[in-house]
């Protein structure tokens, strides 16, 4: 995706929430160190939020933990078992779920009843639904994003936020991603833009979305590996990027409901758009919040992060080194890892570390 969940490894679990196979190869590279050890989830189960639509969701860690909720990335993405070992199974309740249209949520790849505002009335009716008072929101990239709109419309149901690799789903935001890349990967963009008619080039994503929105199956999945391939670009500067491998069976129609549904979003500024996310932030005064962002990230820009920590007063902002936009990149994974520990210390990230006023201090 545009604003990926993070590169994800096969599950041990039968029924795995996401099987790319160009993402998967990538994994290997990947150091888990910094991650606590892999858990299964105590209960998963599903539950009807309306309109057809059915919500997977799962709990696993200490029953009587800190409760924190895990909001995916993508948009169309889902959760993945690496995503559960970010907090201390001790320490913590944590509750992952896939939203709407994706993952083991149903109907999979469903565009209709499916915005932003569906999908914090989700997290809210979940949040009822498991009889929590409050709990600590965590979101990445588009998740970022989703967590700024329900903090700041239920913020009495938050116990505070971390936000990783923010996205404020903006036009700007978007043009970042498909146009102004090309600057820093020019051999990747014109790949990607050869793709598409030269008179349509000025707007990939529009292109992008008609052919995998359209009625040629085998048109969809070439965009769709197109696509996947300017991903794996960007989350891997300065590394050689191979083919996407050819998907097989269910895998197929997947990555097309994944792809289609983002690209629903993406084309309508994720039903939020910058302004109203900055102003999110801002309702959000008071609220213990953390900020991670890579410096290396060129999928969502280390500018969105800055920007929403000047807006949110008391927000503690890390800027981390040699990190770019996957949160299992080993500094980020380190970083996020210690600032879920923090919080379930201490409930807040008042003396937690950041990378912008230990600088300004010093």
């Amino acid at each position: 995706m545009i604003f990926m969940s993070g590169l994800l490894r096969r599950s041990d679990r039968p029924e795995p929430l996401v099987k790319c196979a160009s993402i998967r190869r990538m994994n290997a590279a990947l150091d888990d160190s910094a991650l606590f050890p892999p858990i299964e989830p105590f209960t998963s189960g599903v539950l009807d939020v309306g309109d057809g639509h059915v919500m997977y969701f799962e709990q696993c860690g200490n029953p009587d933990g800190v409760p924190v909720v895990f909001l995916h990335g993508g948009p169309g993405s889902g959760c993945v078992a690496r995503h559960r070992r970010f907090f201390d199974p001790a320490r913590y309740r944590i509750v992952l779920f896939d939203q709407r249209g994706c993952g083991r949520s149903t109907p999979r790849g469903e565009l209709r009843y499916n915005t932003a505002a569906h999908l914090v009335a989700d997290i809210e009716r979940l949040r009822a639904h498991l009889n929590i008072g409050r709990w600590l929101v965590f979101g990445g990239s588009w998740g970022s994003s989703l967590a700024l709109a329900y903090c700041a419309a239920h913020k009495a149901a938050c116990s505070g936020a971390i936000l990783r690799g923010v996205f404020l789903t903006g036009k700007r935001d978007v043009e970042w991603f498909f146009q102004d890349m090309k600057a820093q990967l020019p051999d990747a963009w014109a790949r990607l833009a050869a793709r598409a008619p030269k008179r349509r080039q000025h707007d990939l994503l529009a292109w992008y979305a008609d052919c995998i929105g359209g009625n040629d199956r085998a048109a969809a999945l070439s965009a769709v590996r197109e696509w996947m391939r300017w991903e794996d670009a960007l989350t891997q500067p300065g590394r050689s990027v191979g083919e996407v491998p050819e998907p097989a069976g269910d895998e197929v129609q997947r990555l097309i409901d994944k792809y289609r549904l983002q690209a629903h979003y993406l084309l309508r500024e994720c039903f939020l758009g910058e302004k109203r996310l900055l102003d999110c932030a801002a309702r959000m005064h008071g609220l213990p919040t953390a900020i991670l962002h890579g410096r290396l990230d060129l999928i969502c820009k280390p500018e969105a992060a800055w920007r929403v920590h000047r807006t949110l007063h008391g927000s503690r902002l890390r800027l981390v080194d040699g990190a770019g936009h996957s949160p299992f990149d080993a500094p980020m994974a380190q970083a996020l890892v210690g600032a879920t520990s923090h919080f379930a210390a201490h409930g807040d990230f008042a003396d937690w570390g950041d990378s912008v006023h230990e600088g300004a201090g010093a």
